[in-house]
């Protein structure tokens, strides 16, 4: 593993023990709420649109940091800033219990990208300093609750593609400490497509 890649493990460690637990929501009260997130993300979270994210299966509290995010303007997109706004602390916290509930079915990746987003996943690049993404969000993907660091494994691979761009571009800022600008401002086309196809594959 890299020395930059160790040292955002050591870091992620810390977090797992002090970050602050998700606010309680009820999923059955969530259930009832996310009717309307269906037409974007997918029954029950899993999204059949590749350029929005699957929720099902993301832990809660990167699920309510990402809706207060929207909610506050600290992220804007069109249509869930809109739709963010009018939620209220419960709501979120009821949607975000209700997702996390859900169980995500992840796709392939593709067989020609596989073994190097593999590679940046696992082990990142130490060439150009690109920390390994297994870093914080685990070797399958799962993410650290604790921490609210987000799970990726069987994300939209376009999605996880559109976001690293933006995070690259400045477009997306709501990310703790920089740590995402960071790393995407060192990833080149190829290697953002490759990881994003390797990650969608995740299980």
């Amino acid at each position: 593993m890299p020395v930059a890649a160790g040292a955002w493990a050591a870091f992620a460690s810390l977090l797992l023990v002090a970050g602050p637990a998700a606010a309680t929501g009820s999923a059955q009260a969530g259930e009832a709420k996310a009717m309307v997130c269906t037409a974007c993300h997918g029954p029950e979270g899993n999204s059949l649109n590749p350029i929005w994210p699957s929720l099902a299966g993301q832990n809660a509290a990167y699920l309510q940091r990402t809706l207060r995010a929207f909610k506050a303007g600290e992220r804007s997109d069109p249509l869930m800033s809109a739709q963010a706004a009018v939620l209220g602390d419960q709501d979120i916290d009821d949607l975000a219990a209700y997702f996390a509930s859900r169980t995500r079915n992840p796709s392939a990746t593709q067989p020609q990208q596989g073994s190097e987003g593999e590679r940046l996943y696992r082990g990142g690049n130490k060439d150009t300093g690109v920390t390994a993404c297994a870093a914080c969000h685990g070797p399958h993907g799962s993410g650290n609750a604790p921490a609210g660091y987000p799970a990726l494994g069987g994300q939209q691979a376009a999605y996880v593609a559109t976001q690293l761009r933006a995070y690259r571009a400045g477009q997306r800022s709501s990310d703790l400490n920089q740590m995402m600008r960071n790393t995407s401002a060192r990833l080149t086309d190829a290697e953002i497509d490759a990881v994003a196809s390797y990650i969608q594959g995740l299980r």
